[in-house]
């Protein structure tokens, strides 16, 4: 694995991300991860959000319903992360939480570009995948291989890419 010189990394063959858990967390305590994936999962069938019909209005503009989710959740995040910031908000196993600072990059651009792309001829985001497979759009199971055949493909030639 080629290291960038513009990401710090302790070791060369793996990536250390931030907000690493140290407490080694494992078994039953990871259970309520799951949980709250599930639950997560049924609200997004519930409020029609993983619904290819709603993704589809989004993307002809014939609707604002998915435009109120997304920028629901975009002020959310923000008021969310000034307050950890803010306040020092602690992990539940008492780890501070880092947010890294981020630089743009015109790779980030391309990536949106060919990110929404997919979004709008799947009709899936990568988020909502698993609540439509367990919903029970069997279909989607090939843009989850797609997606993740993808984030092979960027590991493997990334630091060749404008990124």
């Amino acid at each position: 694995m080629k290291v960038k010189e513009n990401i710090p990394q302790a070791n060369p063959v793996e990536c250390e991300a931030p907000n690493m858990g140290k407490s080694g967390e494992s078994g039953w305590k990871l259970l309520r991860y799951l949980i709250v994936g599930v639950l997560f999962g049924i609200v997004f069938v519930k409020a029609e959000v993983i619904s290819w019909f709603r993704i589809q209005e989004m993307f002809r503009l014939q609707s604002f319903f998915m435009y109120g989710v997304i920028g629901s959740a975009i002020l959310v995040g923000l008021v969310s992360i000034q307050l950890i910031k803010r306040f020092g908000v602690k992990t539940l196993s008492g780890e501070p939480i880092k947010i890294a600072d981020k630089e743009f990059r015109k790779g980030q651009v391309i990536g949106g570009f060919i990110f929404g792309l997919g979004w709008a001829l799947t009709g899936a985001c990568p988020g909502p995948l698993f609540a439509q497979i367990g919903f029970g759009y069997s279909v989607i199971v090939v843009t989850l291989l797609s997606a993740i055949a993808g984030t092979w493909v960027y590991g493997k030639f990334a630091d060749k890419l404008p990124n």
